[in-house]
């Protein structure tokens, strides 16, 4: 069965389910993407890992990666290789140096990992036939830009209006958010802090 490599072009909320999320995983130069819906925990990890940010202690999709470093354990792909009633099944294709071993994995876990290592994301023909979307652009943006992220669904930090603010209070708040572990609300305050900086 043929394969078809993809990136990941946006992680966004989902319109579908509360308190989730779309991360949409584009055709590298194809026209199709792919929405997979994530959890809220799934969602900060890619996003951690996309924005390269360094949290106080490791996430447990670092602890993993961490982990398979000390063993000599290698990543060398990522396969959705099954779509069953609406849900995505993966695997994880590793090699510690003698062999192949492909390790069931939940999607969203097996992209997080993806990002952090650099590896390939692949699916089949089918997957995208049965589930794929088509855009009217070709995916030209590059792994460069995979860490777009669409943040008009997504709330504010407590409901505070982050353009309303001073950028010392949203300074204040990006700590709080950071000390809290809310990595996709940092996000946002960190793009509200460059913009205003980038008009002076």
């Amino acid at each position: 069965m043929k394969k078809i490599e993809l990136e990941i072009v946006a992680l966004s909320s989902s319109v579908t389910q509360t308190h989730s999320y779309a991360v949409v995983l584009g055709e590298i130069n194809g026209l199709r993407r792919l929405p997979i819906v994530i959890g809220a925990f799934e969602a900060q990890a890619i996003v951690v890992a996309l924005e390269r940010i360094k949290p106080s202690r490791p996430l447990t999709h670092d602890l993993f990666y961490n982990f398979m470093l000390a063993f000599n354990i290698e990543l060398q792909e990522v396969l959705i290789y099954k779509l069953e009633e609406g849900i995505f099944y993966a695997q994880l294709i590793c090699s510690n140096g003698k062999e192949l071993m492909e390790i069931d994995s939940r999607t969203s876990d097996a992209l997080a990992l993806a990002v952090r290592i650099g590896c390939p994301i692949f699916t089949y023909e089918n997957i995208l036939e049965a589930a794929g979307l088509f855009m009217d652009q070709p995916n030209v943006s590059g792994p460069s830009d995979a860490g777009d992220i669409d943040e008009s669904n997504s709330d504010e930090p407590s409901g505070t209006n982050l353009k309303s603010m001073t950028l010392e209070e949203l300074n204040d708040l990006l700590h709080v958010v950071l000390e809290n572990e809310d990595y996709i609300q940092a996000i946002a305050i960190r793009d509200e802090i460059k913009n205003r900086e980038g008009k002076k």
